[in-house]
C-alpha cells in the first residue's frame, strides 16, 4: 500500500488539531486505528483520521445559528456531581446540550469530535487531571474562543501557584449554578446578538 494512505501520529495530530499526546491516547484507546511498523513506529490510515473529522464537521452546529443549542460539557469525575449538574440544568429549560465526561483524557477525547461552546473543569480528577487537560486544549489555537469555567475545591492561591491560564474563569465548590446560570445566559444573548 502506498504511504500517503497512512499517516504518522505527528501527521494525525496536525491534520486533527490536536496535540501528538492527545493521537497517541486516542490509538492506545482505540478512538483511531493504527498499526506498529517493525521500528515500532504508529502509522494511522488516513481514512480513520478523515471519518473523525467528517464526524466533527457533521456534529458542530454553525457559530452563526443563534437556534442552535449551547454546547456545554462537564469535566467531572465524581458521580454524585455529574447527576447534580444533569439535574440542575435540565431544570433551567436553558437551550443547552449537555455532555458530562469522567476525566481530562476523556474530555480531550470528546472536544476533539465535538468541540462545546463551553466547559465546566473540575481541576482533580484521576488519570488526566484538570490542570493537565486545560494545558492541552489551550495550546490548540483552534480552541482559544471556547469558554472554560474551573469548579474547584482546591484554595484559589495553590490554583494559581500551579499556573491556570488568566483567562478561565474559576469558582470554588460547592457548585455555584447561580453564576453558572448566568454565565450561561450571557453566552446565549451573545449569541442572539451576534445573529
Amino acid at each position: 500500500m502506498a504511504d500517503t494512505e497512512y499517516l504518522s501520529t505527528r501527521q494525525a495530530a496536525i491534520r486533527l488539531g490536536v496535540s501528538l499526546g492527545t493521537v497517541q491516547n486516542m490509538v492506545e484507546n482505540g478512538v483511531l486505528e493504527a498499526w506498529k511498523t517493525a521500528g515500532g513506529h504508529r502509522r494511522i490510515p488516513v481514512a480513520s483520521v478523515e471519518a473523525m473529522l467528517a464526524k466533527r464537521r457533521n456534529q458542530a452546529p454553525s457559530a452563526a445559528d443563534s437556534n442552535a443549542p449551547l454546547e456545554l460539557m462537564i469535566a467531572e469525575d465524581d458521580p454524585t456531581l455529574q447527576t447534580l449538574y444533569r439535574v440542575t440544568v435540565e431544570t433551567w429549560n436553558l437551550p443547552i446540550r449537555l455532555r458530562i465526561v469522567g476525566n481530562g483524557f476523556e474530555g480531550l477525547v470528546q472536544v476533539g469530535q465535538n468541540p462545546p461552546d463551553i466547559m465546566i473543569v473540575d481541576l482533580m480528577m484521576p488519570g488526566m487531571d484538570g490542570f493537565e487537560m486545560i494545558r492541552q486544549l489551550r495550546a490548540n489555537p483552534d480552541l482559544a474562543k471556547m469558554d472554560i469555567i474551573v469548579v474547584s475545591a482546591i484554595d484559589h492561591d495553590e490554583i494559581v501557584k500551579k499556573g491556570l491560564p488568566s483567562d478561565i474563569t474559576v469558582f470554588g465548590k460547592p457548585i455555584p449554578f447561580h453564576e453558572i446560570k448566568g454565565f450561561l445566559l450571557g453566552r446565549l444573548a451573545a449569541r442572539q446578538r451576534a445573529s
